[in-house]
């Protein structure tokens, strides 16, 4: 029964009372009541005549991590008579979605799609249950509850439709909408490969003039089509990378980076590979461009459970050194703590760009910067206000370090991650600066 008919109910049992002090009122509310009691048996009897509701869902059967992932509902009603309904989708508890709740007027015979989006912060598996719908006439009485099957389970990726974003607008070359810079190549695309002497022919444009001097006759660079780069994303998974924007962990906005990072390196013809690692060394997959090896990065990229221990650099040197025997590019996603933290780790990242070209990407507190910005209100606002500042300014004194010991770095926000690292892959690359 539904409110509506306690609310007639309760009128019809004031109108009884009231029989008291005037007899006919009495009759007039048992009238009322068998009126009412008919009316109810018929709204019933339209509510189970038969299966008077159907409904179903459609989605993809893997979600985009940190993107808006669209579900469609479609809810028919199969009974003669126009029906209100109520959809409830039982959506996963990992979302924490309590507002899935739609209300539809149906016709007789007529069928409406419902569609809503749901974003995910979190890898891993979704499990939607069951679709509830609860049904009335035109009469309002009654309330009959349709529990639709539709339990499913969803896996949860990597940001795979920023690649599918990515690949559109590359192919319409649009990709500055996705805030990607056109950068124009400096120089040839030919890399340095020996000196020769000089002979007839030869472009007097590649001379040597400082082996020329030495060996007392002309010396030309030798030059060789450029050759694809090795490109790895190295991501920590320890402690420091859980803290969280906008519902999601840092660990996720560098996997999804990676990821996109991988895509653009093999749309330059550059091989991409992926390593992870926490208190030890943990995925490996070599640098390539074959056919099907984004797919196996995804795979590996999804796998990847959090930790909270404390990243080991000694153990990451000796492995890296051990897998990776070419000299690549190397991009670390991590977050410091502070510079304590990166003197611990300072003397095997050296080592680590003296035989590869190391670039450190880490992340800026956004909220913490808006903190700043805010006025101080009292005393304990502005000690709190110096001790962030402070914060901050060892975030630039780390880029500064690093700097000085000829390693590259970005500090960058969580959200502008991707298309920062993209960036200044492709600034580092027009410079010949990779390897």
């Amino acid at each position: 029964m539904t409110t509506r008919s306690f609310i007639i109910l309760f009128a019809i049992a004031v109108i009884t009372g009231l029989g008291v002090l005037v007899p006919q009122l009495f009759t007039i509310g048992l009238v009322l009541l068998v009126l009412f009691v008919v009316v109810l048996a018929a709204d019933w009897v339209m509510l189970h005549t038969r299966s008077a509701v159907e409904a179903s869902r459609e989605c993809a059967d893997r979600f985009s991590n940190g993107d808006d992932n669209e579900v469609r509902l479609r809810v028919g009603n199969n009974s003669l008579f126009p029906l209100s309904v109520q959809v409830i989708d039982e959506a996963p508890v990992e979302l924490q979605r309590r507002d899935l709740s739609f209300r539809l007027r149906l016709a007789s015979g007529q069928a409406d799609t419902i569609v809503y989006r749901l974003r995910p912060v979190e890898r891993g598996l979704l499990s939607f249950g069951d679709i509830m719908v609860y049904a009335s006439t035109s009469l309002g009485l009654a309330q009959r509850q349709f529990r639709c099957p539709a339990s499913q389970e969803v896996k949860v990726y990597p940001s795979y439709m920023m690649l599918n974003r990515m690949e559109m607008l590359s192919v319409s070359n649009s990709l500055v909408e996705a805030g990607i810079k056109r950068i124009r190549r400096v120089g040839n695309n030919t890399d340095f490969e020996h000196i020769k002497d000089y002979v007839q022919g030869d472009d007097y444009r590649t001379i040597n003039w400082k082996a020329s001097a030495r060996r007392h006759q002309l010396m030309v660079n030798v030059y060789q089509d450029e050759r694809s780069q090795q490109i790895y994303s190295l991501i920590d998974k320890g402690r420091v990378m859980q803290q969280a924007f906008n519902g999601m962990t840092y660990l996720d906005y560098a996997i999804n980076a990676a990821l996109v990072l991988s895509y653009v390196a093999m749309n330059k013809d550059d091989k991409a590979g992926l390593m992870t690692f926490a208190e030890e060394f943990d995925t490996f997959v070599p640098a390539s461009r074959q056919h099907g090896h984004m797919q196996t990065i995804l795979e590996n990229l999804y796998r990847q459970q959090t930790t909270f221990g404390e990243p080991d650099y000694s153990s990451l040197l000796t492995q890296v050194n051990r897998f990776v025997n070419k000299r690549s590019f190397i991009v670390l996603f991590t977050s410091f703590a502070g510079m304590s933290d990166l003197k611990r780790s300072l003397p095997y990242l050296k080592q680590l760009n003296k035989r590869n070209r190391l670039l450190i990407v880490f992340f800026e507190d956004v909220e913490l910067s808006d903190f700043i910005a805010s006025p101080t209100a009292d005393e304990q606002d502005y000690f709190q206000h110096v001790a962030a500042e402070r914060y901050q300014y060892e975030r630039r004194l780390i880029a500064n370090t690093l700097r000085q010991n000829g390693i590259y770095s970005m500090i960058t926000t969580p959200d502008q991650l991707i298309v920062n690292v993209v960036n200044r892959y492709l600034e580092m690359k027009s410079r010949n600066q990779l390897t």
